[in-house]
This record gives C-alpha cells, sequence and structure tokens, in this order.
C-alpha cells in the first residue's frame, strides 16, 4: 500500500532531498518536509501525517524535544529516528519516547525503505481493526434498536436473525408473517440489482401459478410506491392488484430497509378469499417482521461476506510456504496452517491447545514464556528436528492474542557457510603468493644496492606483507573456529594457560613501563581447547596493552562463581565509546578513538575471542568508559 503522507524533519537540504526523491516519491508516498523541530510539529499538529522521519541534531528544537512535545500532547503517529551518533542511552531514551525504528546515518535506502514499511505496516493494521471494529460496533448498534422495538417478538425474532442460510430465513420471516397477522397468503420480494424489478423470493401459502416467476415492476405499482415511500402501505378496497392476474381483497406491504442500503425489498400478506381486514397493528407487527428481515439479510449478506474473506484468508495461509500459528491471549492454539504443522511436527488435534504443550522447540517455549511480559514483537531462531533452521517472530495481536510466523532460513545459514569456507580457501590460497612477494622483496638488496628511499619503501612492502599476513591467519583461524575445527576439547586448568600468557607479554609491557598484574589461585577444571583459550587471553591482553598509555596498568583475574568459571582483563587505557561497545566483538570493526589511530590490528581479535568463548558454550561481554579504562569479561562452566 502507498499514498500514505511521511514528514521529514531535518535541517539538512540535501538528507530531506535523498530521502523524497530516492525513496518516498519512488514508492508513492506523499511527502510534507520542516526544515526544524518546531516548524515539524506545527505540520504534526495540522496535517496528521502517518509517518514521521525525525532527525537528533537540530538547531534550536532537537528531535528528542519534539519527541517529549508529541508525547505531551497525546499525539500516536510512528516515529523513525535518525541520528549520526547514535548511542545505546539515546536509542534507549527514544524508543521510551514511543520511537519504532532507529537508523544510524549514513544510511542505505534500502535499509530506511525497509524501516519505513515496518512502521507503516503498524498503522495499517491499526487502522484495518479499527475499520472492522467501527463495522461491528455499527451492526451492534443496529441490532440492539431494532431487538428493543420488537420485543413483543422477541422469541420469533430471535429465531429468525439465528439464521444464516439467506433462503431458511425468509421463508421463516413469511412463516412468522402469515401466522402473526393471521392471512391467507404471505410473499417477500426483495428488488432485483440489475433491473430494479421485484422478485419473490420466497412465500407461504401462494397457488403455484401465482408464485411461478412473479415478478413486479416498481412503476405505476403498490409495491413501487412502497419501495420509493419507504412506508407501509395497508390496502382494503375489495379489489387490490397484486400483479396481472392476481387480485386480492386486502394486502400490507411493509418495506426491508437498511438505514445505508435504503429498501431493498418488500415484505407482504394479503387476504384473497376472506373479508376480514387487516388492522393498523397487522401493519406494525408486520413491520416489525420486515425490519428482522431486512436485518437477517444484511446479516447473511455480511456473514457470507465474510465467510468468503475467511476462506480466501485460510486459502492464502493454507498455501503460503511460511510456517503460520495464530494464538489467543493464553498462548492456546487457533489456527495452525499445514506448513507449521509439518515444520514442528504438530498433533492434527493441535488446535485449541496449549501451544507450549504441542510445540517442544526450546527457542519458542522461550518466547512463550516472556512474550505476556514483554508485549512486543520477540524473535528467535529455530532449529526443528528435520535439520531445517526458522526465523521466528512472535508479535501480539490486539483483540486476537499473539501470531507466530516462522521463515525457513536454512538456504541463507548455508549461504552463510558457503561464504565462510569461500573467505577460509581464498585466504588459505593467497598464502603462497605472499611468500613469493616476500621472497623477492628479501632478494633486493642482494642484487644491487639501495638507496636510503628504496630501503624505505621496501620496508613499507614489507610491513605490508606482515599485517596481509596476519589478517589472513586471523581469518583461517576464525573460518577454522566457526566451521568447528581445531576445537578438540579437553580437562584443563586454565590458570596455567594464563600464567603463561602473562609471562609472554611481560616484556611487551614493562617496554610501555606498564604494571601488568596477575596474581594465581586455583581454579576448577573446565573442558576447553588449550590453543584456542591460549588464543583468546593472547588477543585480550594484547589489545590492552596496545590501547593502554605508557606507565598504565592491565590486571588479569579469576575466579569461581556458583560453578562458573570468571575470567576478567582490565585496564585504564584510553577506553572505548559507548557507541562503539555493541559491535567491537564484529569482524573488521575497530572503535574510533582519539590517538589510536597508528595501533597495528587486523579487526579480527575480538571476533575470535568471541567465537572461542562461544563455541566453549560461554559468553564474553565489556564494560568500558572512555579515559577510565575497559574490562573484558568472559564465563565458562566450571566441570562437575
Amino acid at each position: 500500500m502507498a499514498g500514505e503522507r511521511i514528514l521529514v524533519i531535518d535541517d539538512s537540504a540535501e538528507v530531506r532531498q535523498v530521502l523524497r526523491d530516492m525513496i518516498l516519491e519512488p514508492a508513492g508516498y506523499r511527502v510534507l518536509e520542516a526544515s526544524d523541530g518546531a516548524e515539524g510539529l506545527r505540520l504534526v499538529l495540522g496535517e496528521k501525517p502517518d509517518l514521521l522521519i525525525l532527525d537528533e541534531q537540530m538547531p534550536g528544537m532537537t528531535g528528542v524535544q519534539v519527541l517529549q512535545a508529541l508525547k505531551e500532547q497525546e499525539l500516536s503517529v510512528p516515529v523513525i529516528f535518525m541520528t549520526a551518533h547514535g548511542s545505546e542511552g539515546l536509542a534507549v531514551q527514544a524508543f521510551r519516547l514511543g520511537v519504532r525504528d532507529y537508523v544510524i546515518k549514513p544510511f542505505e535506502p534500502e535499509e530506511m525503505a525497509r524501516a519505513i514499511e515496518r512502521a507503516l505496516e503498524e498503522v495499517r493494521l491499526r487502522r484495518e481493526r479499527d475499520r472492522l471494529v467501527e463495522r461491528l460496533e455499527e451492526a451492534n448498534r443496529r441490532l440492539e434498536r431494532q431487538l428493543q422495538e420488537l420485543n413483543t417478538l422477541y422469541s420469533i425474532g430471535r429465531s429468525v436473525t439465528s439464521l444464516l442460510n439467506l433462503e431458511t430465513v425468509l421463508t421463516r420471516v413469511v412463516e412468522a408473517a402469515v401466522f402473526l397477522t393471521r392471512a391467507e397468503e404471505g410473499i417477500l420480494l426483495l428488488a432485483e440489482p440489475e433491473t430494479g424489478d421485484l422478485v419473490l423470493r420466497a412465500a407461504k401459502d401462494l397457488e403455484e401459478r401465482q408464485a411461478k416467476g412473479l415478478r413486479i415492476r416498481v412503476q405505476d405499482s403498490l409495491a413501487g410506491q412502497v419501495m420509493e415511500s419507504g412506508e407501509p402501505l395497508l390496502a382494503t378496497t375489495g379489489q387490490v392488484k397484486v400483479a396481472t392476474g392476481y387480485l386480492v381483497r386486502s394486502l400490507i406491504y411493509a418495506p426491508l430497509r437498511m438505514p445505508e442500503r435504503g429498501v431493498t425489498g418488500i415484505l407482504g400478506v394479503t387476504n384473497r378469499k376472506t373479508e376480514r381486514p387487516f388492522t393498523t397493528h397487522d401493519v406494525q407487527l408486520l413491520s416489525a417482521l420486515a425490519d428482522y428481515a431486512a436485518v437477517a439479510v444484511e446479516n447473511a449478506r455480511l456473514y457470507e461476506e465474510t465467510e468468503t474473506g475467511r476462506r480466501k484468508l485460510e486459502a492464502v495461509l493454507w498455501e503460503t510456504e511460511e510456517a503460520v500459528i495464530i494464538l489467543d491471549p493464553q498462548l492456546r492454539i487457533l489456527l495452525c496452517n499445514p506448513a507449521a504443522g509439518a515444520a514442528l511436527g504438530l498433533p492434527p488435534d493441535a488446535v485449541g491447545q496449549p501451544a507450549s504443550e504441542v510445540i517442544a522447540e526450546s527457542a519458542l517455549q522461550e518466547l512463550f514464556r516472556v512474550i505476556k511480559k514483554a508485549q512486543r514483537t520477540l524473535h528467535a531462531q529455530v532449529t526443528v528436528p528435520s535439520g531445517r533452521t526458522y526465523s521466528a517472530q512472535l508479535t501480539p495481536v490486539e483483540g486476537v492474542g499473539y501470531a507466530l510466523m516462522m521463515q525457513d532460513i536454512t538456504h541463507l545459514k548455508e549461504l552463510d557457510r558457503v561464504k565462510s569456507e569461500f573467505v577460509f580457501t581464498v585466504s588459505h590460497d593467497l598464502r603462497t603468493p605472499l611468500t613469493t612477494i616476500r621472497g623477492y622483496v628479501d632478494l633486493l638488496e642482494r642484487v644491487g644496492p639501495l638507496n636510503d628511499q628504496q630501503r624505505t619503501f621496501v620496508e613499507r612492502v614489507r610491513v605490508s606483507i606482515l599485517h596481509i599476513t596476519d589478517l589472513i591467519g586471523d581469518l583461517l583461524d576464525l573460518g577454522r573456529i566457526e566451521a568447528g575445527y581445531d576445537l578438540e576439547m579437553e580437562p584443563l586448568h586454565l590458570e596455567g594457560i594464563i600464567d603463561a600468557v602473562v609471562e609472554e607479554f611481560l616484556p611487551l609491557a614493562e617496554e610501555k613501563q606498564q604494571e601488568l598484574r596477575w596474581e594465581r589461585s586455583p581454579l576448577p577444571l573446565i573442558r576447553g581447547n588449550p590453543r584456542r583459550l591460549r588464543q583468546v587471553m593472547e588477543n585480550l591482553l594484547s589489545n590492552a596493552i596496545k590501547y593502554t598509555q605508557e606507565g598504565g596498568w592491565i590486571a588479569v583475574e579469576a575466579a569461581e562463581d556458583d560453578g562458573h568459571i570468571v575470567i576478567r582483563v582490565a585496564d585504564n587505557g584510553v577506553g572505548i565509546p559507548l557507541a562503539d561497545q555493541p559491535y567491537i566483538f564484529e569482524r573488521f570493526y575497530r572503535a574510533q578513538m582519539e590517538g589510536t589511530e597508528e595501533v597495528e590490528g587486523t579487526g579480527l581479535g575480538l571476533a575470535i575471542v568471541k567465537s572461542v568463548i562461544e563455541r566453549h558454550g560461554g559468553r564474553v561481554w565489556v564494560e568500558s568508559r572512555p579515559g577510565v579504562g575497559s574490562v573484558f569479561t568472559f564465563v565458562l562452566h566450571a566441570m562437575e
């Protein structure tokens, strides 16, 4: 869906132009723009946009101040928050103020387009929900009014309106009309959409020759008068014409009225032989039944539309390859498509049962456990017994419960594996040409003298070759670790590994006049790979020494805590900016800090640390403050 109005508030004309010309207008959205927060707030109040794209840093009124103003005025508009210097604190503040998404500049157009689609999807779902609720409320109001007016016909009306089969409903209404008015015959005619003529849809005690093909033209007929006026008609003239060849002594016509659709048909009763005239009381009874009949016809129509929509939805869910499960607020299964049943191995009678009792996957069990408290969309990665991997999303759905959607990402996992293997292979194959280059560089001085500038260039080549060699080595190590190679586990004491690494790095610390602290204490056995755990300690100590100034200190601590071994490597170095901390364990990510530009590294050391620790069933994290220092901590399970 497109056509929504999106307000962009940013003091940068270039950013507004990029959003307008590259993302919003090509997608069919209508764009509003503001160059500062105050102007943007006025547009929000006046124009009521469907979505707000808001920059943080603006002169005058900042993005956060705009969010606070929107919250104070209780304006509910989804917001995508843009910032050029994202931080965890800013993100938390923004989301507490109602932000739907958080985008860090510079961003890719595809990233912003996805964020916009996510934000607007919630708006569209809410509007659709409101439309459905409004429609149901209107139907309920109509029904309540009619029930109050027809209290004397309650039992008959309840029977009639409880039926959704249109032919059955119409027959019951005509039978009730004949019974209540003590008429000889009863007819119910509905307007034909194509011609406007009234066509017989149900009859009681009508002779077959009269009923066969009964059609009444609206022009110049009593039925037409009722259709036009919308008022009931009582005729007792002695000879009343219903249709050609169909004469009666008296009749009543009552219109079938719908507030929004007008008169859709006529309910009539006639006396052909008896001279008993109908009374105004009979008119009231017939009008009441006609109102019931109109509601019943509309209910049948709405039911048919709803049933058609349900069948279409069911067909879509049944045919889609994605696994979909709908849950009620108590997390009982309301609907489960075949893809979900097959993926999770659910029993045939899963519908109606608690999801936690029929779904065994631990990752989904955890989602079910926390969703009621979280009341937000939760994500998990699920590997089912067949070996396939799914990306699961459990979302609260107001008025229904929860929707669990699982997308098969097995092929993506396989692509990631192939990519890792490719990097591993390429890195491995690069070693031979690098060795050749290194050999020829070393031979240059043997074939003739070099001047000072040439020697400088040759040395730079050597340094670059060493850097590339280190990078390739780290890539190969990371590939082996992620593939599970070279990870044979054995019982070991971690303090012995720490002893050896500290002794190895002590000369490097002394060269920078740093104090390297380590007090050995006995630790329980763990199951681990000594070579990889040594690599973890080497990477952490190497970083601590490199990023700590001369005269600083580095401390290594190890202790047992409730069946776990906790290792900390602390320093009083330059520290890590808060905005960089969530990403420092990613491949090739290096935090930018003043004074560290010359520090060498491949950007893979901490990625190796994280991969090794997770392969050992542990976890690793960092606590850091710029200018104060950092503490890297990892936890491993002790052997029982």
